[in-house]
């Protein structure tokens, strides 16, 4: 679900807490990533207007001149360069509250690299400089019109650990073999990676479905990688696993001119492919390919199963159970508290907030066609996901299910948990596990969960590991 990351004094004050994350799902899922601070959140989903891939001749000395005047509160200098459809996503006073918000998060601004660099993000080009905070590093990505304006705007921590990630203990590199696959349609092809038990002959087979925003295959956050991970773990026990990019990161660009966009572009339609794919390969059991999603992913995993019904069966890893705003509010709400207070700019944010929730109650059917944004996204996603109870979808899977959840998650309750087991808990078929010291990405950790302990490297417990690889392998369609 989303993290709005309002991030209290107290969690600045404390260490993170975890031995070892989304999200999931947060705001727009194309546009937010669920396991992210709210800063990060907000920039990566709400500013990625389609951008020109020819950029202005002076546009990493532009970039340095723009990112000056952030530092120095020139805020209304920086807005008056924005385009037209920035200017929409970013009404005035936005990007200072999201700077105030970027500085709770990673500590006091310090300085930013003289060098800037022009890159590639999917169909794009940015222009990213390196700037260093008090507690991280953040990538500050600028896109600019052929005219020079700002077109563009993301910020995204830097892991410095991300190089150091190393296999969990319990997955075993000479069980399996990884490959490259493109999954999706020939007009969204998207990378990914099969990681296949040596030696399978008829293996059971699963489909990661990611939460919201623009996740890689590993759906990578700070040093960890929950998909490779599943991934590793699930396969060194003779469980196939095929993972992708998802289409909003690969195909930002043209996602944001979609105008009527829904979770069926975004996310289900990739999943379906997915699971042709898998079907089509060599040493997989074709009747027993499975779809397992997690926190947006978990909540959609009922509706790829409708349409697809051959499907062997379904995992909800943090399954959100209410509607989408209620769970942004409460999201906001826990995490202005978590010190007892809360500041001005805590209060303007979760306003904010509030604000987005009651718009989007407020939508009329006919608004789906309206083109207009609403916090990044069209109406019509919010609509699609408004009238969608996740729970009521499961009663019509006719497959078996496993629910599992973390007790120390407060993106997906545990409240939201127990709604699972009252639609679903008669049925023979469904299986429901709940882990006490787990968080969203299932990391152990010990203490109220804070956005802090997403950026620690961890691993996926063992446990789920073992929990999934026992549930998947005895099952038969």
């Amino acid at each position: 679900m989303l993290d709005r990351g309002l991030r209290s004094r107290q969690s600045r004050r404390q260490a993170p807490v975890r031995a070892g994350a989304r999200q999931e799902p947060g705001l727009p899922a194309p546009i937010i990533r669920s396991m992210l601070p709210l800063v990060f959140i907000l920039t990566a989903a709400l500013l990625q207007a389609p951008v020109s891939g020819t950029q202005a001749p002076d546009a990493r000395a532009h970039a340095r001149t723009v990112l000056s005047a952030i530092a120095a509160g020139e805020f209304g200098k920086v807005e008056a360069d924005f385009t037209s459809q920035m200017g929409k996503a970013l009404p005035p006073g936005r990007l200072e509250t999201m700077w105030a918000a970027l500085q709770r998060q990673a500590g006091t601004f310090k300085s930013c690299e003289t060098e800037s660099r022009v890159a590639r993000i999917a169909d794009k080009e940015m222009v990213i400089t390196a700037c260093a905070f008090e507690r991280a590093t953040i990538d500050v990505q600028f896109a600019f019109d052929p005219g020079g304006r700002i077109s563009g705007l993301v910020f995204r921590p830097v892991s410095n650990v991300a190089s150091a990630y190393t296999l969990p203990s319990y997955a075993n590199a000479a069980a399996y073999t990884e490959s490259e696959r493109t999954i999706g349609s020939a007009d969204w092809p998207l990378p990914g990676t099969l990681t296949m038990p040596a030696g399978a002959r008829s293996a059971p087979a699963v489909v990661l479905v990611h939460g919201s925003g623009p996740n890689d295959r590993d759906e990578t956050i700070g040093g960890n990688k929950p998909f490779k991970d599943l991934a590793a773990g699930l396969a060194s026990r003779g469980i196939a696993v095929l993972r992708y990019d998802k289409r909003s990161r690969v195909h930002a660009g043209r996602m944001a001119g979609v105008a009527d966009f829904t979770v069926k572009d975004e996310v289900i339609d990739d999943a379906l492919e997915a699971v042709k794919i898998l079907r089509s390969e060599p040493g997989i059991d074709k009747a027993r390919v499975f779809v397992l999603g997690h926190s947006l992913g978990a909540m959609l995993a009922p509706r790829i199963w409708m349409a697809d019904p051959a499907i062997a069966g379904v995992v909800v890893l943090a399954g959100p159970a209410r509607p989408l705003q209620d769970a942004i509010v409460a999201q906001s709400r826990y995490l202005v508290a978590a010190d007892g207070t809360t500041s001005p700019e805590e209060q303007r944010a979760l306003d904010e907030t509030e604000a987005l929730a009651r718009r989007v109650r407020a939508l009329q059917p006919e608004d789906a066609k309206s083109g207009g944004l609403i916090s990044g996204a069209p109406a019509s996603y919010w609509l699609d996901l408004r009238g969608y109870d996740p729970t009521e979808a499961a009663t019509k899977v006719k497959a078996p299910m496993l629910i599992m959840q973390g007790e120390r998650d407060y993106q997906v309750t545990m409240e939201e948990f127990a709604k699972w087991k009252t639609a679903l808990g008669a049925r023979r078929d469904v299986t429901f596990r709940r882990y006490p010291l787990l968080n969203h990405l299932f990391i152990a950790g010990s203490g109220p969960s804070l956005p802090a302990e997403y950026q620690v490297p961890g691993h996926v417990a063992e446990e789920v590991i073992l929990d999934l690889a026992s549930w998947i392998q005895p099952q038969r369609r």
